[in-house]
């Protein structure tokens, strides 16, 4: 998953000017109003209008889900390939390599460079 961009304070808090700058992103990039439910968006508008901080645990687990789902949305392709085939790929060529005896093989299922480029690899392939 993206690094999140939406963090809760100290305190337990969640400031609405981090959701405002996700709202600004997602309508920027068009996916606002064509993949998020309009429940979504009016509780993200109403949220930024109504508070500065959002104190409610529910609410703000409610924000937490919606902030998820536009990060995805807003996620480059190359990244998505990373996270979803290039990771699994390294992972069993590394067993695979592995399996013939080659110990350094280990890491390689956790290195981002080669989950990188297997990713860009399927993605041209």
């Amino acid at each position: 998953m993206p690094s999140s961009l939406i963090r809760k304070s100290k305190s337990g808090s969640l400031k609405t000017a981090q959701l405002f700058k996700l709202k600004l992103k997602a309508v920027r990039a068009g996916v606002w109003f064509s993949a998020l439910p309009r429940i979504d968006r009016v509780l993200v508008d109403l949220s930024i209008r109504v508070a500065q901080s959002v104190r409610s645990v529910a609410l703000t687990e409610s924000l937490l889900s919606v902030a998820r789902k536009l990060e995805m949305l807003l996620e480059g392709k190359v990244s998505r390939a990373i996270r979803e085939v290039g990771f699994s790929l390294a992972s069993r060529l590394s067993m695979i390599a592995q399996s013939w005896g080659h110990r350094a093989a280990c890491s390689w299922g956790s290195d981002h460079g080669f989950a990188r480029y297997l990713a860009v690899m399927k993605l041209n392939g």
